[in-house]
C-alpha cells in the first residue's frame, strides 16, 4: 500500500475544515482508470473522520465496481471493526436511478435507495456505503441522476461527504455530480505523462458548473510532469 499520509494532510490543509453550519461534499475523480481514486478517497475520508466534529461519509459511487467497504474491512487495524448495516439515505433520496425499474416478487417497484447501505467504522466516525449490484437483473443498469437532494440531505448529518467516483473513461458520474458537490479533486498517477485526459476532464467539470479544488498525485516521490502546473493553474 502506498502511504498517502502526507498527501492527505496537505489536501486537508488546502481544503480546510468543513463549515460549522453544514457538511461539505468533496468528489474525488480521475479521467482514466487505474489512477488511484479509490485509494485517495478512502485515505482522505479516514483522515477527515479522525479530525472531524461530526461523522464522515465515504460514498462508493462506482456502482459497477464496488470495493470500498471490502477494502476498509481488510484493514481493521486502521479502520476498526465494521458496525451493522443501515440504509444509506436519511430521507429516501438517492443519487442514482435503476433502469429498467427493479421489481420485487409481488410485482411492486423497488426504490433504488434500498439497494445502498452503509456501515460504520472508526467507532462510528466514518460510514462507508455499498451498492448491492447483485440484485440487478440482466439488462438493468444504475446511472447517476442530476439531482442535489441526496447531497443536501447528507450535509445535515455529516461533517464531510467524500465521493469515490469512477473514472470518466467508464462512467459520466463525476461530470453529472460535479454541479452538486462543493469541490472536485482530480487524481493523477505519478507515472502519467499524458496531459490531454485530465485537462479535458477539468474543462468538462467546470463547463458543467463544478469547481476543481486541486490535484492529488498518487505516489510519494516523483518528478512531476509539466502539464500538472497547467492543470492546477
Amino acid at each position: 500500500m502506498v502511504d498517502l499520509t502526507s498527501e492527505m494532510a496537505a489536501l486537508w490543509a488546502a481544503l480546510g475544515p468543513a463549515p460549522g453550519h453544514r457538511g461539505r461534499v468533496i468528489q474525488i475523480a480521475a479521467a482514466s482508470s487505474g489512477e488511484g481514486v479509490s485509494t485517495v478517497a478512502r485515505e482522505y475520508a479516514r483522515l477527515a473522520a479522525v479530525r472531524a466534529r461530526r461523522p464522515v461519509w465515504l460514498i462508493d459511487a462506482d456502482l459497477a465496481q464496488q470495493g470500498q467497504l471490502e477494502a476498509v474491512a481488510a484493514e481493521p487495524d486502521r479502520f476498526g471493526a465494521l458496525g451493522k448495516a443501515a440504509i444509506a439515505t436519511p430521507d429516501g433520496s438517492i443519487f442514482f436511478a435503476v433502469t429498467p425499474r427493479l421489481i420485487d416478487r409481488t410485482g411492486k417497484p423497488v426504490h433504488p435507495a434500498r439497494l445502498m447501505t452503509a456501515r460504520p467504522c472508526l467507532g462510528g466516525r466514518l460510514w462507508v456505503t455499498r451498492f448491492a449490484a447483485e440484485h440487478l437483473r440482466s439488462g438493468q443498469r444504475a446511472e447517476p441522476v442530476a439531482d442535489a437532494r441526496y447531497w443536501d440531505a447528507l450535509r445535515k448529518h455529516a461533517d464531510t461527504v467524500v465521493i469515490d467516483s469512477p473514472a470518466t473513461d467508464r462512467s459520466s458520474m463525476s461530470i453529472t455530480l460535479a454541479p452538486f458537490v462543493d469541490a472536485t479533486v482530480l487524481v493523477v498517477a505519478a507515472e502519467s505523462t499524458d496531459a490531454g485526459d485530465p485537462l479535458n476532464l477539468r474543462d468538462e467539470i467546470e463547463a458543467a458548473g463544478g469547481k476543481i479544488a486541486g490535484v492529488v498525485v498518487n505516489r510519494s516521490t516523483y518528478q512531476p510532469p509539466a502539464f500538472l502546473k497547467r492543470l492546477t493553474g
